[in-house]
């Protein structure tokens, strides 16, 4: 557990109210010292005022002149305002870090028997086209939200659904039987979810064509997007694969099947995983059946051209499909069986949290509000973990226009990037090719991932890469290093640390890195309770700087005092352990080498 100032002073602060004051009070609010103020902790005096009318000011100078006559771990006290600043012993810290030093996997609850069953939906991609840079943010964030989850003591089950049919696969299909000529992922060479983009390119490509054609002939811009004959092929595609028309399936199966594999060779070049799979071509037909259930309670209505809709105008929103004239389903049927099918899977199931963009924000409200409606109490427990867009400096991407930056190719490119200033900056001599390579790899993604991390889920990122893979600064492989250096420095120490010595003097430096470890555990229930593996990422910076300014201002190695030795190297080998402990939240791995 995190440094617990209330656990501490309680007892005190509310025998000296209650004494003084005749007001009991159990629950204190305490901060970290502001650096312009001295001291070590702040206690806040002005929620005291609802139980004693006084001056704060005055109060927090009685509070401290008790404290300091009253209780051993307080040395002196400043007043600014209604806070009291507390200045603590030495002896206090050293005790604190002793009892985070002992502890293993400091700062992550280990599972209970009963712990709570929660699922993360991440990436959840179409099976038309290759993952791009957008859907690295969502793997990077999913993950990461299901590693916190899980650090915080609960069950965790990382899922997706793979979005596998629909009018965008349709398209894909259509082009590859008129243009493709046969080609395969084995043939061509070309990965398979990016043969299957090919041919979404290809297919934006010759409709744009037909619709200039028909345009040129009279027909109205917005009838020729509707009657393109490509359009109609790909509609009709998509009504006979309902209908399970035998040829249209097969080919619906072996294409998806040529993206699958792409993806999963995706996901190993990430670094992230899953638990369980769902199937858009499963869910939408038990979405289907939720339907007919909701319009024989009244939820839903059918009109008079057969489509299905929910009236939300009440709730502030407004009438929603979901199901189109034709019978054909649409992404709120699916989601609604997707929903249902995973409550049955996970009957323990506490709550969903689904990854995906801001631009979808209205339509997970509705989904909710849906499933309510419907009856569905567990509803509540479902949250939309809504991000920003991420965008190169060049510009927006386009999948229908092949502008999109894929995240096989980016990857690749950090890694060389990775490489080059490795070379340049590193000591790798002792390192072999093989090892060299894997460096680079994880190098790479720790630039990747921590660039995308480090920034609030809600909020946009303009993704530069040369700025993530700087060595210096908020950046991964700046963390990285960091840990690599400490570790270092450990094999030269080659001591076993002993017993911390609690009558040892602290020097400032020493004293600021035992309080940073002793704020993870706070920044981990944090993280978990926001979905924010920013504050995981930017605790990492906080506490990466506080320790290089220790070792640039304090000699570990070259102190002759056995005792001070052992803290430093102590404090040097939990540092490192958090550093690794909090990047693996991230989903970030930390080499010992580089």
């Amino acid at each position: 557990m995190s440094i617990d100032y209330n656990k501490h002073f309680t007892t005190s602060l509310s025998r000296f109210l209650n004494s003084e004051f005749e007001v009991t009070v159990e629950d204190f609010e305490f901060q970290t010292t502001r650096k312009e103020f001295e001291g070590d902790i702040t206690l806040l005096v002005f929620p005291l005022l609802r139980f004693i009318k006084t001056n704060p000011e005055k109060l927090a100078t009685a509070i401290g002149t008790y404290l300091v006559d009253a209780h051993e771990a307080v040395v002196d006290f400043n007043v600014v305002k209604g806070f009291l600043n507390l200045s603590l012993t030495d002896a206090f810290y050293l005790n604190e870090f002793d009892i985070i030093l002992k502890q293993e996997d400091y700062g992550h609850q280990s599972q209970a028997q009963d712990a709570p069953t929660l699922m993360v939906e991440f990436s959840s991609p179409n099976t038309n086209k290759p993952l791009h840079l957008g859907h690295i943010r969502n793997n990077v964030l999913g993950y990461s939200v299901s590693k916190i989850l899980e650090a915080n003591g609960n069950r965790v089950v990382k899922t997706q659904i793979i979005n596998d049919r629909g009018i965008h696969i349709c398209k894909s299909m259509v082009a590859w039987k008129k243009f493709g000529s046969g080609e395969t992922p084995e043939h061509s060479g070309i990965k398979g979810d990016q043969l299957v983009g090919k041919y979404y390119v290809i297919f934006d490509r010759e409709y744009k064509k037909e619709i200039v054609d028909l345009i040129s002939k009279g027909v109205s811009e917005e009838n020729a997007k509707q009657q393109a004959p490509l359009l109609l092929e790909a509609q009709e595609l998509l009504r006979l694969w309902e209908a399970n028309d035998k040829e249209v399936r097969k080919l619906w199966e072996t294409m998806n099947h040529w993206v699958y594999r792409g993806f999963e060779d995706t996901y190993m070049k990430l670094g992230v995983s899953f638990d369980s799979y769902y199937y858009e071509s499963d869910t939408y037909l038990l979405g289907k059946k939720i339907i007919n259930k909701g319009l024989a309670q009244g939820v839903f209505y059918r009109k008079e051209d057969g489509s299905v809709w929910i009236d939300l105008t009440e709730e502030g929103l407004d009438e929603k499909l979901l199901l189109r004239a034709d019978g054909t389903s649409v992404y709120m049927t699916q989601d609604l069986g997707t929903a249902l099918s995973r409550l049955e899977d996970e009957p323990n199931l506490k709550g969903m949290v689904y990854t995906v963009g801001n631009e979808q924000d209205y339509h997970f409200k509705v989904l909710f509000l849906i499933l309510k409606k419907l009856g569905f109490d567990w509803s509540d427990a479902l949250y939309h973990l809504s991000y920003g867009m991420v965008d190169l400096p060049s510009g927006k991407m386009k999948s229908r226009e092949g502008t999109v930056v894929d995240a096989d190719d980016l990857i690749e490119d950090m890694t060389v990037q990775a490489k080059t200033i490795s070379e340049a900056v590193g000591k790798l001599e002792s390192l072999s090719e093989k090892e060299r390579k894997e460096l680079y790899h994880v190098i790479a993604l720790g630039a990747l991932k921590y660039f995308i991390l480090k920034v609030d889920p809600k909020k946009s990122i303009l993704f530069d890469p040369e700025a993530s893979i700087d060595f210096n600064g908020n950046t991964g492989p700046f963390i990285q290093y960091t840990h690599a250096r400490i570790k270092t420095l450990i094999r030269k120490a080659a001591m076993k640390i002993g017993e911390i010595d609690l009558n040892l003097k602290l020097e400032t430096k020493e004293r600021e890195l035992i309080k940073q470890l002793g704020r993870y555990p706070e920044v981990v229930i944090l993280a978990g309770e926001q979905y924010s593996p920013a504050l995981i990422a930017n605790y990492l910076y906080d506490l990466v700087k506080s320790y290089n300014t220790f070792y640039q201002n304090i000699s570990v190695l070259g102190i002759e005092d056995v005792m001070q030795k052992n803290l430093r190297v102590a404090l040097s080998q939990k540092v490192a352990e958090v550093i690794s402990n909090a990047s693996s939240l991230l989903g970030m791995e930390v080499p010992e080498y580089m």
